[in-house]
């Protein structure tokens, strides 16, 4: 039986509204400036090279509140820009934003503007993996305008970056571009190897350089984040978003249970005690060991048709990965209707903890228990989340004890030091952010 719901996808670009009815383009260019063959053989796009960390580089790194670093100097001040230029669907600046009381500190913000305007499509929520399809919306299509710049790995192993660089396309550069209907400030999408025309599914490249733009910004504010197919991504072509939020998110402050340890010095944790299960993953002796790890996690799940979220935080250090069931169930009528009317769609932001409601009456009744109950129906079953974590177990490597694997049964609690706690638990009212 093939599963489908009457979706309606978010903007992401400002070309993506104007795909319907878009055959009568002139072969000899699209006159929108855009990443296709008819307008990129001459552009010429700023170019940040990163340096790859080695692992002593990971071993000294700490992710602190460090001078403003180079790449968020220049993410933030090219998103600002664009900003200047009208190029977002509303000012997110503006949406109004609180922390709900409890122990949690669950982040509530009201965006109307993200659900206005769209048009509909049929989603298809039953398979993980669906071949890339160039006739819909991708991110080859989008303005040049909307690329904030490409991101590649620095050929002498020092941070460089041309404000006009040419643009291989033969050698599939990845871009960050900016994402149009922003959920937070400095909200952009990064595109691995966008020529190539990748399905939305994670490798081992992608997520690695995932891990590299967590590590190279440089700040615990800045989390990037995965959504499957199925698990709410809506666009089938290769990307993450990543954003700033000034607070921890309620998912990396949940006490964790250790449950494995791998050579390589990847630690596998379990959450607990919150309302969606799943597993974190931190630590490794080469940042490439712990995306190894992750990523082949991701493929397991990919391959056995299961929709997951990633999110990335601590500054690549640490990652949650969160299979999840929402979407199946809305299919099949399983969700209650209540749930429904909110039209939030449970991805990788509001399970971490940062709920956007698209209605002013579910912002102002915002509490605990109303996120934790929307979540709730997010996550796997006790049974289910055992078995999922048994074919990830086998795919990584850790199926059983031997001289690569020391399995642990301990409980941590997830690191905050990073994160500066501004909510005092049992405070009474919410605390507002400007």
């Amino acid at each position: 039986m093939m599963l489908k719901i009457k979706r309606v996808p978010t903007v992401v670009s400002n070309y993506q509204k104007d795909e319907a009815g878009d055959s009568s383009r002139p072969v000899g260019g699209c006159g929108r400036n855009c990443l296709k063959a008819c307008c990129i053989p001459d552009a010429k796009l700023p170019l940040y090279a990163f340096k790859k960390v080695n692992g002593k580089d990971l071993a000294m790194h700490e992710c602190g509140e460090p001078p403003v670093a180079f790449l968020d100097s220049l993410l933030l001040g090219e998103w600002e820009e664009r900003m200047q230029r009208g190029l977002f669907r509303y000012d997110v600046t503006a949406c109004e934003t609180k922390v709900i009381p409890g122990e949690y500190g669950f982040v509530a913000q009201l965006n109307e503007g993200r659900h206005l305007k769209k048009r509909p499509t049929e989603f298809r929520v039953d398979k993980v993996l669906q071949p890339f399809d160039g006739n819909k919306f991708n991110f080859t299509k989008v303005g040049q305008e909307e690329v904030i710049f490409q991101f590649e790995a620095s050929d002498d192993g020092q941070i460089q970056f041309f404000p006009n660089a040419p643009v291989d396309v033969d050698n599939s550069p990845s871009f960050v571009a900016i994402n149009v209907s922003p959920i937070e400030y400095g909200h952009v999408l990064l595109i691995p190897r966008i020529f190539e025309c990748l399905p939305q599914r994670i490798d081992r490249e992608s997520f690695l350089l995932a891990l590299h733009m967590a590590v190279e910004a440089d700040n615990p504010y800045f989390r990037l984040g995965y959504n499957s197919l199925g698990a709410f991504a809506t666009i089938n072509h290769l990307h993450f978003q990543a954003y700033y939020l000034a607070l921890p998110f309620p998912i990396e402050k949940a006490p964790t249970k250790k449950i494995a340890n791998l050579n390589g010095g990847v630690k596998i944790s379990e959450l607990l005690k919150y309302p969606v299960r799943g597993l974190v993953f931190e630590g490794g002796d080469t940042l490439e060991d712990l995306s190894n790890v992750v990523s082949d996690a991701c493929i397991c799940l990919q391959n056995n048709n299961i929709p997951f979220n990633v999110l990335i935080s601590d500054c690549g250090k640490q990652v949650f990965l969160l299979p999840q069931c929402y979407a199946e169930k809305q299919a099949l009528g399983e969700v209650d209707a209540e749930l429904l009317d909110t039209q939030v769609n449970p991805a990788v932001w509001e399970i971490s903890g940062h709920m956007v409601l698209k209605r002013k009456k579910d912002y102002d009744e915002a509490s605990e228990g109303n996120a934790w109950r929307l979540l709730a129906e997010v996550s796997l079953s006790e049974e289910r989340f055992q078995e999922v974590n048994d074919l990830i177990f086998e795919a990584i490597g850790c199926s059983e004890l031997d001289d690569n694997v020391q399995c642990d049964k301990e409980v941590d609690a997830v690191s905050t030091s990073a994160h500066p706690t501004v909510v005092v638990a049992g405070s009474k009212e919410c605390v507002v952010l400007q």
